[in-house]
């Protein structure tokens, strides 16, 4: 559920191609490369041939993948390559899961290069991929530890690449929500949404958004509790909290004993949103990664803001530190503090200056 991606030195992807500038790898004359989780930047376009193919489930990324002329797609099950690519992320489930594809895709004979950074688990990372493929090798620079190893069908630990998989799919987490590794606050219901459901009205109707809508928690709590409410849009960078999403909101209707309309939009929502909305509610990111950007918020409340209609509420919850005040008064007339607690405020804002 976060915007627009970070302009910082991407160290893991430029530690990444170590093993293939200094020797111990090469390229496949043919192409034949997966990059999963693919990031854009300098080092990959400067090595990146014609045939790759990198996957990338976050939308700002898989644009300026895309905007740099990269192939962006999926790799189909079965589908082989010499040479697969991987930027772990942080969560050891979500790696694990990752590891597991790339081992399958590499089958046969192909090698599977990773990069982690030092702070973010690299050492772990580097032995999950060893225990799938038996022997990995590995340098470090940039503070990142990149690491690599040969998928042979015999050598290669059929049961656990088996087992994780599986970490991948959808579950229930401790709130009976279903999600998956590495969504934000996959495993629960995050505080801040908590306080801002139990906040909302039963009197929202017609038309509804939920901006940065994760696995789909905020609009389940809509569906329950608001019966006027016609239609719910979802809107999320993360493609992969759009199936949990779905089921979460097909299971909320089937408890409330109605049908509504609802669609998911895989979108990054600072860049706009085309349909308008009797009430948008929403989570805003204020973070990437580690780095703190308050500026994410801000573009959600004005991309929020024009995406109302001219009755239209903005519900939302925040740190209580984040400066939006200034935000939504540019943007809305009337500005009321529902609720301050364990450190986040809820606040509705309306009567558009339009």
């Amino acid at each position: 559920m976060v915007g627009a991606p970070v302009s910082t030195p991407d160290t893991a992807l430029d530690a990444l191609f170590l093993p293939i500038s200094d020797g111990p790898l090469r390229l496949p004359a043919d192409g034949s490369v997966l990059f999963l989780r693919a990031r854009d930047g300098y080092r990959l376009r400067e090595m990146a041939q014609a045939g790759w193919l990198c996957e990338q489930s976050f939308k700002p990324f898989a644009e300026a993948l895309m905007r740099s002329g990269l192939k962006l797609g999926e790799a189909l099950p079965g589908e082989r390559f010499k040479l697969v690519l991987v930027l772990p992320p942080r969560q050891r489930d979500e790696a694990r899961a990752l590891f597991a594809r790339a081992a399958l895709h590499a089958e046969g004979g192909g090698a599977v290069l990773a990069c982690v950074p030092n702070a973010e688990g690299a050492k772990s990372a580097q032995a999950d991929l060893q225990a799938l493929l038996g022997t990995v090798s590995h340098l470090s620079k940039h503070k990142c530890r990149v690491f690599w190893g040969t998928s042979q069908t015999a050598a290669l630990d059929r049961s656990r690449v088996e087992a994780w998989l599986a970490l991948d799919q959808p579950r229930e987490n401790a709130a009976g929500y279903l999600s998956r590794p590495g969504l934000f606050a996959w495993d629960r219901v995050d505080t801040a949404s908590a306080l801002l459901a139990a906040n909302l009205p039963d009197d929202l109707h017609g038309q509804v958004a939920d901006l940065g809508a994760g696995y789909g928690y905020l609009a389940a709590q809509m569906i329950a509790r608001c019966p006027r409410i016609e239609r719910v849009d979802l809107y999320e960078a993360e493609a992969r909290a759009l199936e949990s999403a779905r089921l979460n909101v097909q299971r909320a209707m089937a408890e409330s004993g109605r049908e509504l309309a609802f669609a998911l939009y895989w979108h990054d929502v600072t860049m706009g949103i085309e349909r308008r909305y009797d009430t948008i509610v929403s989570n805003p990111p204020f973070h990437q990664g580690r780095a703190d950007l308050p500026e994410l918020g801000r573009a959600f409340i004005a991309q929020a803001a024009d995406a109302l209609l001219p009755h239209g509420r903005l519900w939302l919850v925040a740190n209580r530190h984040l400066p939006y005040e200034s935000t939504l008064a540019a943007h809305f007339q009337q500005i009321r503090t529902v609720a301050l607690q364990d450190g986040f405020k809820v606040i509705e804002a309306k009567g558009l200056r339009k």
